[in-house]
């Protein structure tokens, strides 16, 4: 539950906000960000979120300047950890507007990856992708204020 104000709340951001989202698949993707391209990606992936009937991942994703970090949600396990500087585009589909997704460049190999996630509501997907928009401006804050003094 997020109060009205949240938007204006950095404190939060600087610990971490944490979504409770499943996770419904990852796809390659040729362009670093695009509407179109996110929104075919989304597609590919929710279509075989849709063939395969398993059940999909619950995962604590958890924004803050540093990154998107994914913790299983049962095991409590840490899945992921993508720093800021490697997420190049969130968004939530226009057409499956509960979906979450984001596209982050592998430090191993380069590839771009879009990666998409399922919200209970519509407002929660929109919360996530804002709250990202918010980590960006604060990473960036964060490394002018740190350049500012040379």
């Amino acid at each position: 539950e997020l109060p009205e104000s949240w938007a204006d709340m950095q404190e939060p951001l600087l610990e971490g906000m944490c979504f409770t989202l499943k996770y419904l698949g990852m796809t390659l993707v040729e362009k670093p960000k695009g509407e179109d391209m996110a929104a075919a990606a989304i597609r590919r992936i929710v279509a075989t979120a849709r063939v395969g009937a398993r059940k999909f991942q619950k995962v604590i994703l958890t924004v803050s300047p540093r990154g998107i970090s994914l913790q299983d949600a049962d095991t409590k396990e840490m899945v992921e950890n993508i720093s800021i500087y490697r997420i190049s585009y969130c968004t939530t589909d226009k057409l499956q507007n509960k979906v979450f997704a984001y596209v982050a460049q592998r430090q191993e190999s380069g590839a771009l990856e879009c990666h998409a996630f399922l919200s209970p509501k519509k407002k929660i997907a929109q919360a996530v992708t804002l709250t990202v928009a918010q980590a960006f401006q604060m990473a960036l804050d964060l490394w002018e204020a740190a350049h500012a003094g040379r």
